[in-house]
């Protein structure tokens, strides 16, 4: 079933856009441009092909610190796609002033993310990704809430049942990455890993 995508804030949008323009940030480079020695020219044509797309909002997993663990939204994360391909991410965050652009990322959630949401795709019923994010174990997730009848997912603190949770790659040990799994047996997985830190502190 197609994915209900959320429309990000324009500002937010906006702020990836000129950060993309701006010649005192690093952009994502495909795989192939690392290590190459490459004119001037060459980067910033390579800048102008990267497009952002399926922005999705970024909510913080406090777990441990409050029951029902609350997921504050903090941002919009971009997947930035070149040919086709995703290559990077860009990510904006949510300060008192509004939005503003936070940074870029070249790590492998790009990829993991765009993995994730294709395969959504093939779920049945109609969902609206989000992702969530565990600082706490540098954790990843899509975030997929069911959509009502009013076409839209209704808004909670947090995920909750009925909610699927898809750990990306590379998730933390004793979390397999890519399976669907319940807001439930998520938060336990977490929890247990968060364990031995709490009786630590």
């Amino acid at each position: 079933m197609p994915l209900y995508l959320p429309p990000a804030p324009e500002s937010a949008e906006h702020c990836v856009r000129t950060a993309l323009r701006s010649p005192a940030l690093r952009a994502p480079r495909s795989r192939e441009s690392h290590g190459a020695h490459r004119e001037d020219r060459e980067v910033h044509e390579s800048r102008e092909n990267l497009v952002p797309t399926r922005p999705l909002p970024v909510h913080q997993w406090e777990v441990g610190t409050v029951v029902p663990a609350s997921a504050p939204l903090v941002g919009w994360r971009f997947l930035l796609v070149r040919d086709g391909l995703p290559v990077g991410t860009a990510e904006t965050r949510l300060t008192p002033g509004g939005w503003t652009f936070s940074h870029f990322g070249e790590g492998p959630y790009a990829a993991s993310t765009d993995l994730a949401l294709r395969r959504a795709e093939e779920l049945d019923d109609t969902w609206s990704p989000c992702l969530l994010s565990v600082p706490r174990l540098y954790m990843l997730t899509l975030w997929l809430r069911p959509v009502g009848e009013t076409g839209t997912a209704e808004p909670t603190a947090g995920p909750v049942a009925g909610d699927l949770l898809v750990p990306l790659a590379p998730a933390p040990p004793g979390i397999a990455a890519n399976r669907p799994m319940t807001a439930a047996t998520l938060h336990a997985l977490v929890g247990s890993r968060l364990a031995p830190a709490r009786l630590a502190g």
